[in-house]
């Protein structure tokens, strides 16, 4: 399906692994010029060589640290005018609330809630001036699956839901869309990681993480980046042209959690 986005400008943040590195190549597979951000810079300019290279698009390397508003804000000037951002940036650590004390909440929070935020309000004036742009906010489904384990994770992806619904219910009345995909398991680095920390507590060794894939989820396997990828692309596209304020789950249709007890 061609989704009519060649030409459109992208700015994808988080995208030198994962799922943003994912959007990235599925925004560039469709001809788009790309403005990829990321912390870490040598990972980043590889990856946006790599882009360029496999797929003859333009593409812009803008190494930052978007927890850090002086920061977003050289970004926004530096790509302020591009047709669409995804907001992908950030990893929120999982724990309880006594395992994640209040620095290490704050400064993930810093990142992915409050860098989403400052970025969307920096990019979106412009949108709203030209009547015309898309945004599209990587959250995550633990927005809706609570977990006790998770808990910073959990209470800044529904605050981000929330954030993405309120803004996206009157943003179109500028010509702009707002949305949100919240994806469930997906197996990334970020992804095996968990797995490894839930196995240690489950089972005692990190090496069975395979066996919480089999045992909790029903179709047995995590999403790969590229699944969620295309959902991102499409809901960012103008076949989507009357779809805002909405977070749509990529999940397989799982209900429930990871589990972290022992069995």
């Amino acid at each position: 399906m061609d989704l009519k986005l060649k030409g459109r400008s992208v700015l994808v943040t988080g995208s030198s692994m994962g799922i943003g590195l994912a959007v990235a190549k599925v925004m560039a597979e469709e001809g788009c010029v790309l403005h990829l951000a990321a912390r870490n810079a040598e990972r980043l300019n590889a990856a946006a060589a790599d882009i360029a290279k496999t797929y003859g698009v333009s593409v812009t390397a803008h190494p930052a640290d978007l927890s850090r508003t002086e920061e977003v804000l050289k970004l926004a000037e530096a790509c302020g005018d591009v047709d669409i951002l995804v907001n992908n940036a950030g990893g929120i650590p999982r724990g309880t609330l006594q395992e994640v004390d209040g620095a290490t909440w704050r400064r993930a929070w810093d990142l992915k809630v409050f860098g989403y935020i400052d970025l969307t309000r920096a990019i979106i004036a412009k949108m709203y001036a030209r009547k015309k742009g898309a945004i599209v906010n990587v959250i995550g489904a633990a927005a809706e699956r609570l977990d006790p384990n998770y808990i910073a994770g959990c209470t800044g992806n529904a605050a981000l839901n929330a954030f993405t619904q309120c803004l996206g219910s009157e943003s179109m009345v500028h010509g702009v869309r707002v949305v949100a995909v919240n994806p469930g398991p997906i197996m990334t680095d970020r992804f095996m990681n968990g797995l490894y920390w839930r196995a240690e507590k489950r089972f005692g060794d990190r090496n069975r993480w395979q066996e919480i894939l089999t045992r909790d989820i029903p179709v047995g396997r995590a999403g790969t980046p590229e699944e969620v990828a295309h959902a991102v692309a499409f809901l960012a596209s103008d076949l989507s042209s009357y779809t805002s304020g909405e977070g749509f789950r990529i999940d397989a249709g799982f209900t429930g959690s990871l589990k972290v007890t022992p069995d």
